[in-house]
């Protein structure tokens, strides 16, 4: 397993944008090999409602990768909406079949058989298996009991479930792009993973709020485990609006302004313009304190919203709010964020090379199916390892180490015959 190089890709298809992130795991080190990101139109509120528009996006943003990578993806990680998300608890039983009595993979893969094999409604589907509780003798743990002797092995296991019909539609998209699915996960969990929520959650909640254009996904983690998601039909596009109805500027410039030159601070707001354009032969312009003005409603409005949301949870126990997605990539919300009615602070990915927290589900997706594979022991990668050898091989008198995939292929790069 060592030699292979076990590359994955994972795929959000967001609001307004498709996100694909390749990355290369080797021996205890991950290294990002390449981002993209494509706009694409056909996605309401979640809802694929142009399945060509979503394909040929996809299909973009993987020949860009490939064109950089030098082989082809043939397999993808892909986030789920959390819509209309259920969480059942399956409780099942597992005698070790070994005569020793002593616990093995395959009594744990089993008994995870076992598991999955409950379907609540045919309306729903399984995504994720999450948090799982080994009893042995009476004691708990989320360690899986390997080699320990016992008459009975009880499990646990957190079954989370979505809509059918919204999972089949994302799934689709993937295949008719002409690739296949590794595995799916929830977006909340994907970014709850890459943010360790879970271990945040011992003796207290986290509502895990995850800002895109459109919506507002709202997820509570309590204990180690997602207990239920909600979605609000209200994204930062709202803040957007005023520049486009006032001042007749696109939605790309009006994200620009509050990404890169704009605060929220309305006492420290100045006069200084930060935006200039034409219209006909009229020259207009746009101040930091214009700016300031224009969108501070619409987020105090969202806050207010977020706040109203999760306001019994609130009042019972001890919660903070984690933000992340992209939105956070407009850092001035920072300045915000005491208008929350719990402490609240951001989160931003420090993987190098995605840094940016438009990509925290797309880096979830891998832990996700890290975690997974300790159980499932499934070696499939994102691609074949001959096509990776053949394209990252560099000859004996370029390299006599062996060293990881990705040093390889920054010195395939730098030490290339002219």
């Amino acid at each position: 397993m060592n030699e292979q190089k076990e590359i994955y890709a994972s795929i959000e298809i967001g609001d307004h944008e498709v996100r694909l992130v390749a990355g290369e795991f080797y021996e205890t080190r991950f290294h990002i090999l390449r981002v993209e990101r494509c706009e694409l139109q056909g996605i309401e509120h979640k809802l694929i409602i142009d399945e060509q528009a979503v394909v040929a996006a996809i299909r973009k943003a993987v020949h860009k990768v490939e064109e950089v990578l030098g082989f082809p993806l043939h397999r993808v990680l892909l986030a789920l909406p959390s819509m209309h998300v259920e969480r059942h608890t399956k409780r099942v039983q597992v005698v070790p079949q070994a005569s020793s009595k002593r616990i093995r993979l395959s009594d744990i893969q089993g008994g995870l058989n076992q598991a999955i094999a409950y379907k609540p409604s045919d309306d729903l589907e399984l995504v994720n298996v999450g948090c799982i509780k080994y009893i042995t003798g009476g004691i708990t743990s989320r360690k899986m009991p390997i080699d320990e002797v016992s008459e009975l092995l009880t499990m646990s296991v957190d079954l989370l479930y979505a809509d059918k019909e919204i999972v089949y539609s994302y799934a689709r998209c993937i295949e008719k792009a002409g690739l296949e699915i590794l595995d799916v996960c929830l977006d909340s969990y994907a970014i709850a993973n890459e943010a360790a929520v879970f271990e945040q959650t011992v003796d207290k909640y986290v509502i895990l709020v995850n800002l895109a254009r459109q919506d507002t996904t709202l997820s509570l983690f309590s204990h180690g485990k997602l207990v239920n998601s909600e979605i609000l039909h209200q994204g930062y596009g709202e803040w957007l609006k005023p520049f486009h109805e006032e001042c007749g500027l696109s939605a790309k410039i009006s994200y620009r302004l509050l990404q890169n030159t704009c605060t929220f601070d309305e006492a420290r707001a100045k006069d200084n313009v930060i935006y200039i354009w034409s219209v006909g032969n009229e020259q207009k312009q746009l101040t930091e304190k214009a700016v300031c003005k224009r969108v501070m409603p619409s987020i105090l409005a969202w806050i207010k919203t977020v706040n109203e949301a999760c306001e019994s949870i609130v009042e019972n126990g001890d919660v903070r709010y984690l933000i992340s997605g992209e939105g956070c990539e407009i850092a001035s919300l920072s300045q915000v964020l005491s208008a929350f009615n719990a402490p609240a602070q951001m989160y931003v990915p420090q993987t190098i090379g995605a840094r940016n927290p438009a990509y925290v589900a797309c880096l979830g997706l891998f832990y996700c199916w890290k975690e997974q594979q300790a159980i499932r022991h499934d070696e499939r990668t994102s691609c074949e390892s001959d096509e990776v050898n053949e394209a990252l091989h560099i000859s004996p008198r370029k390299n006599t180490v062996d060293e990881g995939g990705f040093t390889k292929r920054l010195k395939s790069i730098l030490l290339n015959d002219k």
